[in-house]
């Protein structure tokens, strides 16, 4: 384990722990609203598989879905700093 665990690129590692980060973030966001994985199914129009794959953390989830997500929930899945001009990269 881990051989294979040196042969993982800092942009997949990267990847993993943020694919993670949002399907907890997703679970928070269930459980603050009392809602069980079948419920979110049902509101997302989606199969409890596919949606069981998503809270995986293994699943590549778009844009477009993060952004259904978000607004099916009425709560921020993904938040990303504020742009600051100051200390933007010419």
């Amino acid at each position: 384990m881990d051989e294979i665990r040196s042969t993982i690129t800092p942009e997949i590692k990267l990847q993993m722990e943020l694919s993670v980060a949002i399907a907890n973030r997703i679970y928070d966001i269930l459980e603050a609203k009392g809602m069980s994985q079948k419920d979110f199914a049902r509101l997302m129009g989606k199969t409890e598989t596919e949606v069981s794959r998503w809270l995986s953390g293994t699943h590549n989830l778009t844009m477009a879905t993060i952004c259904k997500i978000s607004s099916a929930l009425n709560a921020d899945v993904v938040k990303v700093a504020a742009y600051d001009e100051e200390h933007a990269i010419a």
